[in-house]
C-alpha cells in the first residue's frame, strides 16, 4: 500500500481541531497508541499496541524529509510478523507512546498527536488507491499544508522513531525481556 505524509509541528492542538472543522474534515475518534520500533536492514518496523483494537505490525519504507513523501507500507498481525520475523529475533529499540486524534477530510487520514515527551503534531496521509492517485494524493495533502500553514511549526523530516532517544539496555531489558528468560 501507498500513501503520501507530511507531519509538522503545531503550536495549538485546539487551533489545530478548529482548523479541521474548517477544512470539513470529521473527528473519527481518540486513540492511545504505543509503537515500539525494530532495527530492520532496510525501512523501519514498528508494533503498534492501541487498546481495544488489535496489534498491527507496520513495515514501511519511505524517504526521510520535511516535505510531503511517498511511502510503501505493509500492515501484519501478530500471527504474520511471527512467521515474517521469527519468534524473539527482533531487539526493541525505540518506543514512542502518543494520543492521537484521528480526523478524515476525504481520503486524507488528519492526525493530531499529542506525543509524549516531544509534542504536538499534525500529520497527514492520503492513501493512494484507484480512486485516488499518487498525483490527487499529493494535490490533497499540499491543500492541507496551505490550510494549516498558520498553525503549523516546523515540518518534521522523519518519523517520530527519529526523534526519541534509544532505550537504554537496562531499560529495554526490563520492558521486553528476553524469550528464554520468561
Amino acid at each position: 500500500m501507498q500513501n503520501v505524509e507530511f507531519k509538522a509541528e503545531i503550536r495549538d492542538l485546539e487551533a489545530a481541531r478548529r482548523q479541521c472543522g474548517l477544512v470539513g474534515a470529521d473527528r473519527v475518534g481518540t486513540l492511545v497508541q504505543i509503537d515500539t520500533y525494530f532495527r530492520v536492514t532496510e525501512g523501519r518496523l514498528k508494533r503498534r499496541e492501541s487498546p481495544g483494537h488489535p496489534v498491527e505490525w507496520i513495515f514501511y519504507r519511505r524517504p526521510d524529509g520535511p516535505v510531503a513523501r511517498l511511502a510503501q507500507y505493509t500492515i501484519l498481525n501478530e500471527e504474520q510478523a511471527r512467521v515474517r520475523y521469527g519468534e524473539g529475533t527482533l531487539v526493541p529499540w525505540k518506543v514512542v507512546r502518543k494520543t492521537r486524534e484521528l480526523w478524515m477530510v476525504g481520503n486524507v487520514r488528519v492526525h493530531l498527536d499529542q506525543v509524549e515527551d516531544l509534542g504536538l503534531f499534525v500529520e497527514f496521509e492520503a492513501v493512494v488507491s484507484p480512486r485516488h492517485d499518487l498525483a490527487e494524493c499529493r494535490m490533497m495533502v499540499q491543500h492541507l499544508r496551505e490550510q494549516f500553514a498558520p498553525i503549523m511549526g516546523e515540518a518534521i523530516a522523519g518519523s517520530y522513531e527519529s526523534l526519541v532517544s534509544e532505550l537504554p539496555d537496562d531499560e529495554r531489558d526490563r520492558r521486553f525481556p528476553s524469550p528464554e528468560l520468561t
